[in-house]
């Protein structure tokens, strides 16, 4: 598909469980909208599994001007082989412009080999989206040299062109509901002996402790000044008192005091909470690049000059030790009050 005659619109994937969209197919919507325009193409949702009505209505409520939808029970659990089949076969059907993937376990194993099939280019956990002015190429910005550089990629001599696209780094777009759109419905038979894995148990518990940072509306980080993985009982407890989620800065990651699940910035996670309480965290650029879409971010740190109070609406400059378990009870206080 070295040719890039006769390509067009913006196609994104929207991964799908039990039924329903996952929320980065919906952000990476209003993303698309926007390429769409600016290319003055359709915006196309691609929507692959078994009896995906409720996804297809999503992908319309949520922006779609299309849907193309392969419906099969050899699509009802997520596989790598059968999904990249259906979505080659799609690819070389339509031959889309872009095709924006989100950056989830599932999308990062099947846009690479998607990639190599179509024989294109592949720009992986981007965080900005833009039209290149001069060429009319996407610009697929993402982090380079470990977070220290922002790196804007194009991919002029291929189509279609393909990037993921981090969840939380797009906000929604509000939902019409029982918007109407064109549904192509492809039946995509996956050839016998193409799947070679079986899920044979799916193990539920550890997913249910998982911290979603992506969804999470208050978010309690803390960083390097925590000091300890022992001292991140505070930012439980404050956490708690808030009803929110624990994060990390990559500096208390690399010293192994929470899993890089929890990690916050340019090689962690994007995330876009209404109020963001950074404990104990410098503000590098990398860790201010994955909150600064935070509506309301509240720093605590004994340094005056920590970079993190120019990014921080309210500002307590103090020992996090002495200001978080007041100001925890405090809440707490608060909450059970008439």
């Amino acid at each position: 598909m070295a040719n890039c005659d006769g390509y067009q619109n913006v196609w994104v994937y929207i991964e799908s469980e039990d039924g329903a969209a996952k929320s980065v197919g919906l952000e990476l919507l209003a993303a698309g909208k926007r390429l769409a325009s600016g290319l003055r193409q359709k915006l196309v949702a691609v929507v692959i599994g078994a009896d995906v009505g409720a996804v297809v209505q999503q992908a319309a409520s949520y922006g779609a001007d299309e849907v193309v939808a392969v419906d099969g029970a050899a699509y009802r659990r997520y596989t790598a082989e059968a999904f990249v089949y259906a979505f080659e076969t799609l690819a070389r059907k339509y031959k889309p412009s872009v095709i924006l993937i989100g950056a989830t376990s599932n999308g990062r194993e099947m846009a690479p080999r998607l990639s190599c099939r179509l024989a294109t280019g592949l720009t992986a956990d981007c965080t900005a989206l833009d039209i290149d002015a001069q060429s009319g190429c996407v610009a697929w910005t993402r982090p380079a040299f470990g977070g220290n550089l922002m790196a804007a990629i194009l991919c002029p001599e291929s189509r279609p062109q393909m990037g993921t696209v981090r969840p939380g780094v797009f906000k929604k777009a509000a939902p019409v509901l029982g918007k109407g759109v064109p549904v192509m419905r492809e039946d995509i038979a996956v050839p016998s002996g193409i799947i070679k894995t079986e899920l044979v148990e799916a193990v539920t518990a550890a997913a249910r402790e998982a911290v979603n940072l992506e969804d999470a509306a208050i978010i309690v980080a803390g960083g390097r000044g925590v000091g300890s993985a022992e001292n991140f009982s505070y930012i439980r407890d404050l956490a708690e008192a808030l009803g929110g989620a624990v994060a990390a800065s990559r500096a208390a990651v690399d010293a192994g005091w929470l899993d890089h699940v929890y990690q916050v910035g340019q090689t962690g996670k994007t995330v876009q909470p209404a109020l963001y309480v950074a404990c104990g965290i410098s503000g590098a650029v990398q860790h201010l690049a994955g909150m600064s879409a935070a509506r309301a971010v509240v720093a605590v740190n004994n340094d005056p000059d920590a970079p993190i109070f120019a990014a921080a609406d309210y500002g307590i400059v103090g020992n996090l030790f002495e200001v978080i378990p007041p100001l925890a009870r405090e809440i707490r206080r608060m909450s059970v009050c008439p």
